[in-house]
């Protein structure tokens, strides 16, 4: 009988389970997005994300850095292709005007994600404490008038719309139906409601440029 001692084969651990940046940040992207930045604890970051706090704060730093991550992933995720809509080289000013009110319409109200838009409801519910956070979202409302900016200069540029369009004031107009579009879409709106709006928008669009050139005129008298 063989009486050699054997030692016992102790099992490895193995790898450790890697950390996924894009999926901890479409994990908090939709927390965020749906309670605030305020109302958003650590605890719940990490039970959401399935990483641990100190991963996070090796990854992102802190809270903060983690929610200007998140909202640097929804722009790329979702403004780019409203972007990419709007630079359609085959629809009229119209049209492409058109094209991205209805995606938002549909991005707002879709039942996969929180509704509305991250940046406005985000924006909603900050206190005076988280100023730096607020200064990121106010460059982030701005990002989106000054793309429909860019866009109507363009399409000014190439004849489509007057010379005597006054494209900031469009610009704004625009970015104030797509924040009153989110809100209302908070509130339990369809995409049918907002579709609704798109479509009363684009019934006085050949009247808005006429709006936006008396808006010049009456800038130029002060």
């Amino acid at each position: 009988m063989n009486t050699d001692h054997v030692a016992p084969i102790r099992k490895g651990r193995g790898r450790p389970k890697q950390f996924d940046r894009d999926h901890a940040l479409d994990k908090a992207l939709e927390l965020f997005w749906r309670h605030g930045y305020e109302a958003t604890s650590l605890s719940d970051l990490v039970e959401a994300t399935g990483a641990k706090a100190p991963t996070l704060y090796g990854e992102f730093g802190n809270k903060e850095g983690l929610f200007r991550a998140a909202a640097e992933r929804y722009v790329a995720k979702f403004a780019e292709r409203g972007k990419a809509l709007l630079a359609d080289p085959n629809c009229t000013v119209a049209q492409a005007t058109e094209n991205f009110m209805r995606d938002t319409a549909a991005l707002f109200t879709d039942k996969d994600q929180p509704s509305g838009c991250f940046i406005i409801c985000t924006s909603a519910a900050l206190s005076s404490s988280s100023d730096a956070v607020a200064k990121l979202l106010r460059a982030r409302h701005h990002f989106q008038e000054n793309m429909l900016a860019e866009f109507l200069r363009a399409r000014q540029a190439q004849g489509e719309l007057p010379a005597g369009t006054h494209v900031p004031t469009l610009a704004k107009y625009l970015t104030c139906i797509l924040q009153g579009m989110s809100v209302q879409a908070r509130d339990g709106a369809t995409r049918e409601d907002l579709d609704t709006i798109v479509t009363t928008l684009m019934k006085v669009w050949p009247n808005l440029a006429r709006i936006g050139a008396a808006a010049a005129r009456d800038m130029a008298r002060v």
